[in-house]
């Protein structure tokens, strides 16, 4: 007989709302599917339901809108996360303790249940090769953010090496934290990106502008950030994009368990220059492969 008391998880760290679902996402445990796809504008949750079968629950609080519905026999959950990796930060953790706690009891389940979250976005090329419309996949994520920092086990999953060799060819400075590098999940990778997604290393910046590399009125730490990027090579890979959520949602999926990647369609060209503000009805294209992939 198991004697071992569980660890009961205190009102104050696990918020659950009055009608049984998590705090900020508002979502109950029995409305959370396997799969997830996640993207950041609340109004691209109903372009990608639109394809979905059958719907089950719509659920909105705040950025957090939720649909979760059927499509081709699969059922399948999409979450808007708001912008950055301070969202992530609260839709992952949230995502997991629907899956993984027993709200009655406030602890951990004994048997782990594994999402699979794929994030759809849009991102700015950083190469050549990376053109307005390219569909990009994120292998590995450097933080600018600092998010992974904060947990224990950041270095069981993120590439130290590529950290070490990152900050060197920068000449990085403290002042801005310590960039971390987190792997999305490689068989997802392969189910999700096939042979039509160009595959690199993702930047996730912790803003739009400066740590992006623009300047309108403000200068940058660093004028010359962008081309340093851009010309960072590492085991044949090179830095395909910005975006500003991708290394949270893998680093923190990696840590809890799950199956997660980033996946994003250019909308500007940072080496050439470009960009694409009427972006909104070309994705639908890369909607509707990762709802046939997942």
């Amino acid at each position: 007989m198991n004697t071992m008391k569980k660890n009961i998880i205190p009102e104050s760290e696990l918020i659950i709302n009055s009608d049984n679902s998590i705090f900020h996402l508002h979502i109950k445990p029995e409305q959370l599917a396997d799969k997830v796809i996640l993207v950041g504008d609340p109004g691209r949750v109903r372009t990608v339901a639109k394809y979905f079968d059958a719907v089950e629950c719509e659920i909105s609080s705040r950025e957090f809108c939720t649909v979760t519905g059927t499509y081709r026999d699969k059922r399948i959950t999409v979450l808007s996360t708001g912008i950055g990796c301070d969202n992530i930060d609260i839709v992952v953790n949230e995502l997991d303790a629907l899956a993984n706690i027993d709200f009655k009891t406030r602890t951990i389940k004994e048997q782990h249940r594994t999402l699979t979250l794929v994030r759809i976005g849009t991102c700015g090329g950083l190469q050549p090769e990376t053109p307005i419309g390219t569909f990009v996949a994120s292998v590995k994520s450097i933080g600018f953010d600092g998010l992974l920092n904060y947990y224990a086990e950041r270095n069981n999953v993120c590439d130290l090496e590529l950290e070490e060799a990152f900050k060197a060819h920068m000449s990085w400075s403290p002042l801005k934290g310590a960039p971390y590098v987190a792997n999305a999940d490689p068989s997802l990778i392969e189910q999700i990106a096939e042979k039509d997604m160009v595959r690199g290393i993702t930047i996730a910046c912790g803003g739009f502008y400066g740590p992006q590399g623009r300047q309108i009125r403000l200068k940058t730490q660093d004028p010359d950030q962008n081309m340093k990027i851009e010309k960072f090579r590492y085991n044949g890979l090179k830095v395909c994009n910005f975006e500003m959520e991708s290394s949270a949602l893998a680093g923190l999926a990696s840590i809890l368990g799950h199956r997660a990647m980033t996946c994003c369609m250019v909308i500007a060209n940072r080496h050439t220059t470009e960009m694409n503000t009427d972006y909104k009805n070309s994705i639908d294209t890369l909607i509707e492969k990762v709802l046939n992939r997942i």
